[in-house]
């Protein structure tokens, strides 16, 4: 069976990580991916990414809801779902956890 393919609209991963030609990577280096919603993909970055990301083990998904106005940092991924979630309004500054470690000023969003 093919693995699941998602393409983020913003990935995070160590320097080097992904220096190579290949078109497709292992996510295990991925510590955040980022969406940002829009009246095509909203449903699907609801739905659909959370779960591939959760179940690649992406340590944390940050969800940028502009329909709703809101920012969700989804943290802990354990199978197919994230363990804990911070719902946050735009405009907010976000804290991003480990392995992270630092906030996010959503102002400019």
């Amino acid at each position: 069976m093919r693995p699941q393919r998602r393409v983020p609209d913003l990935a995070v991963a160590p320097k080097g990580a992904f220096d190579d030609e290949q078109e497709w990577h292992d996510p295990s280096a991925v510590l955040l991916v980022a969406e940002v919603t829009s009246t095509s993909t909203g449903d699907r970055d609801r739905e659909t990414k959370i779960l591939g990301y959760a179940r690649a083990g992406i340590p944390v998904y940050l969800f940028i809801d502009r329909e709703e106005a809101e920012v969700t940092v989804f943290s802990e991924p354990s199978a197919d779902r994230y363990a804990k979630a911070l719902k946050c309004k735009l405009g907010m500054v976000v804290p991003l956890p480990s392995p992270l470690g630092f906030d996010v000023d959503t102002a400019e969003f």
